[in-house]
C-alpha cells in the first residue's frame, strides 16, 4: 500500500517526449521563486518534472539542493494541486536558495493559475494580413 505523501515513479516526468510536449504545448506561470510550465496529461494525477541548469548554480551540490526542495514541495502539496497536469518547475532566478514553505505555497498558486488558464476557452485570433517583406538592398 503506497504512503499518502509518497513520490512514486508514476508522479514523475521521466521521458524526453513528455518534457518536449509540456514545453511545446504548455502554459507558463512565473512567481518569485519558480517558473512553472504546465500542460494537461489526461491522467487523474499531476506529474512533476524538474529543470535546474548550471545557470542557476555552477556547483552540483547547490543545484541538487534546489531540486530536493522543489521535489519536497511537490510531494507535500500533491493533493492540493489540480489533477491532470504535467508540471515542470524551473528556478526563477540564479543563485536561488528556496525555502520549502514559500516554494510550496507558490507551487500551489502557480499550478492553480495554469489550470484556470487551461479551463478558459481559447480567444479567437484576429486574421492578420501577411506581412510584406521588402527586398534587402
Amino acid at each position: 500500500m503506497p504512503r499518502p505523501l509518497s513520490y512514486p515513479r508514476q508522479l514523475r516526468l521521466v521521458h524526453k517526449k513528455d518534457f518536449e510536449r509540456v514545453y511545446r504545448d504548455g502554459l507558463r506561470a512565473r512567481g518569485a521563486t519558480l517558473l512553472v510550465v504546465g500542460a494537461p496529461n489526461g491522467l487523474s494525477h499531476s506529474r512533476l518534472g524538474l529543470s535546474v541548469g548550471k545557470a542557476i548554480w555552477k556547483g552540483a551540490v547547490q543545484r541538487n539542493r534546489v531540486r530536493r526542495v522543489f521535489r519536497e514541495a511537490f510531494r507535500l502539496s500533491q493533493h492540493e494541486l489540480p489533477p491532470g497536469l504535467d508540471l515542470i518547475l524551473i528556478p526563477g532566478r540564479p543563485k536561488l536558495e528556496p525555502e520549502l514553505a514559500a516554494t510550496r505555497a507558490e507551487l500551489v498558486d502557480l499550478a492553480g493559475r495554469i489550470a484556470r488558464k487551461e479551463a478558459r476557452p481559447p480567444r479567437p485570433r484576429e486574421a492578420r494580413p501577411p506581412r510584406k517583406r521588402e527586398p534587402r538592398a
